[in-house]
């Protein structure tokens, strides 16, 4: 059943000692379906938000939002160019619970505000920036997770594995990812402070500023990819240029080098967990989509030949395996210097 937002207000009057809500109004975006939220405004004029989670999944999220808003001391807090909300207060309400926030003024982002020199794109990519800059100490003092880059390896080693025993995998995504996982040069990296949950409607955004990014319950010490993936989704490779060139120019240390093969790695795994997801629930609906996103990507690799995910270049192409990439892969002002081009290679 769909709490209205009346009875969120009265729940968030429950909540908060004192507080004297004169208007309700539903909370619209993206990942909302999750819970039963409303925004309430108070006769002071403070705006707070209440939400109720409506299952299992979403209550454990709440929970693990909520330890992850704890560590995030004022402190830490002035360390970041953007808000995060804070805890107000809960009330119970059958057997879980309402919890109220302030309220972060901001339409959550979308892949649109991604882009051109009017977008969000520079603001996203200083936002993550000063995440990735935070001291690890801020999630280890918590009791929070922390990985190295060999475990991160590892599990993503794992997942790839569990993918590959379904048979559902094409073989040639199945090779690329093995060579990524196995290249040691991918994995040098030192682990960051991550949000671990990012999408474009993480950040709220006012202006194309970001005023606040939303959605912690996975802060953790890892790889900063996972918080640049979902770039890959972007309508154009200089669409993502545009938010790692604000992060690269934020970063306080030097950019790491192989970030983006990473990122493009697990936003291809993210595919297998989903057909996993599938697998595991015994979902053929979500199973048929998984295998036909996975033969989309398996097109999109096969002609995507300059960006392999792994740093090893490979053996060198004979003249008919070099004319023959070119044919797949046209590039402007390539062609005409083709057999030259092999020539040379063979001749090498």
């Amino acid at each position: 059943m769909v709490r209205s937002p009346l009875t969120l207000a009265a729940l968030a009057t429950s909540a908060v000692a004192g507080a004297d809500i004169v208007t309700t109004r539903a909370l619209t975006g993206p990942g909302v379906a999750r819970f039963d939220s409303a925004v309430v405004t108070l006769r002071s004029g403070e705006e707070y938000v209440v939400r109720v989670p409506v299952n299992s999944d979403a209550e454990s999220e709440q929970s693990r939002d909520l330890v992850a808003l704890n560590a995030l001391t004022s402190g830490v807090r002035s360390r970041l160019p953007f808000h995060i909300p804070s805890f107000v207060g809960q009330a119970p309400i059958g057997e879980t619970r309402a919890v109220v926030y302030d309220y972060i003024q901001g339409t959550p982002g979308t892949l649109h505000d991604v882009g051109g020199e009017q977008s969000a794109s520079d603001s996203i990519g200083r936002a993550i920036a000063a995440v990735h800059s935070l001291p690890t100490s801020v999630v280890s003092d918590a009791g929070l997770t922390a990985h190295t880059a060999t475990q991160i390896a590892a599990t993503s080693r794992k997942l790839a594995d569990r993918a590959a025993a379904s048979g559902k995998v094409p073989t040639e995504l199945l090779t690329r990812w093995s060579l990524a996982l196995e290249d040691s040069a991918l994995w040098q990296f030192q682990p960051t402070v991550v949000n671990g949950a990012l999408a474009p409607e993480s950040f709220l955004l006012v202006n194309s500023q970001v005023t606040g990014i939303i959605g912690w319950q996975n802060l953790r010490v890892g790889d900063p990819a996972l918080d640049l993936f979902w770039l890959n989704s972007a309508s154009s490779a200089s669409s993502a240029d545009r938010v790692y060139e604000g992060y690269e120019h934020a970063l306080t240390k030097p950019a790491d080098r192989q970030l983006r093969k990473r990122a493009r790695l697990y936003a291809e795994l993210e595919i297998a967990r989903w057909l996993l997801h599938g697998v595991d629930s015994r979902d053929a609906s979500i199973v048929a989509d998984a295998e036909a996103m996975l033969g989309s990507l398996r097109s999109t690799v096969e002609h995507d030949l300059l960006n392999p995910l792994s740093t090893d270049t490979g053996q060198v192409m004979a003249v008919e395996d070099v004319e023959a990439m070119l044919d797949r892969t046209p590039l402007p002002g390539v062609r005409a210097g083709a057999s030259e081009h092999a020539n040379r290679i063979s001749e090498d």
